[in-house]
């Protein structure tokens, strides 16, 4: 049996190395992520790593941490909005604070998450450079709307993503 193995794997072998390469070549190019929360229709996406989003594209990025969520948890939002935009908030009362970037909305933020935490609303201002404004339209979405996640800076950006199904 051994030897029928050796043979096979001997006999392969440019094969199975060119598989190996291809499989370490798309690794470091390429992610599958899976969406476990409601905040985006799809359930499982494409990370193109490295590319940079651009207004209106789905994007990867790590969460630096707090609430519900471990640093270094991958998140999957919509960028929208890019430095130098305005973001502005008006206060709705009873702790709910609508969004808006460069004067269209962008969602709602809640004064506190299912689980019952305390949420303190997001910034406001002009995005500074090399920043995003990442929002989902859910509106359980732990976005940009909020100060867990902010402004999410450049160098947490995973890539650009794409909805596969």
């Amino acid at each position: 049996m051994l030897n029928l193995i050796y043979r096979h794997l001997a006999k392969n072998a440019p094969g199975y190395l060119w598989l190996l390469a291809i499989g370490v070549l798309a690794g470091r190019y390429l992610a599958v992520s899976i969406n476990v929360s409601d905040s985006l229709s799809g359930k499982v996406y494409l990370i193109q790593k490295g590319v940079k989003p651009e207004l209106g594209d789905l994007a990867a990025f790590r969460y630096q941490g707090g609430g519900p969520y471990a640093p270094g948890a991958w998140f999957l939002k919509r960028v929208t909005g890019i430095a130098g935009a305005n973001v502005s908030s008006v206060d709705l009362g009873s702790g709910y604070v609508e969004f808006f970037v460069d004067g269209k909305s962008v969602g709602r933020a809640k004064p506190k998450a299912k689980s019952g935490i305390s949420l303190m609303p997001g910034p406001t201002g002009i995005i500074p450079p090399k920043h995003y404004y990442m929002a989902a339209p859910h509106p359980d979405s732990l976005d940009s709307r909020y100060a867990l996640v902010g402004w999410v800076d450049d160098e947490h950006v995973i890539g650009r993503a794409f909805q596969i199904l």
